[in-house]
């Protein structure tokens, strides 16, 4: 049944048209993370002495990898902190109530 909320999106990866199953309403979003692989496989050809695509795209996943990381153990971090100053609200809410 999923299926049926999937179409087929044509996208440009490394010079070369690929089909992808893509949710309705997201098709925007698949061909914007196409573009960025492509960019980033580009830089990174660039960047370094690789030049096989292969190795290219892997150093690519690396890098997104990499990244994807960071902003989760970031948005941890940020979690954890708001987590604290919520505990604070708290515990100044209850120990010192609004008097009229």
């Amino acid at each position: 049944m999923s299926e049926l909320q999937n179409q087929r999106v044509t996208v440009e990866l490394l010079g070369k048209e690929q089909q992808f199953a893509c949710p309705v309403g997201q098709e925007d979003a698949l061909i914007a993370a196409a573009q960025n692989l492509n960019d980033l496989v580009e830089q990174t050809k660039q960047r370094s002495s690789v030049r096989n695509e292969q190795q290219a795209i892997l150093l690519a996943a690396l890098t997104l990898s990499h990244e994807l990381l960071e902003a989760k153990t970031h948005a941890s971090v940020e979690q954890q902190q708001q987590d604290q100053l919520i505990d604070k609200l708290s515990q100044c809410l209850a120990s010192d109530p609004i008097k009229k």
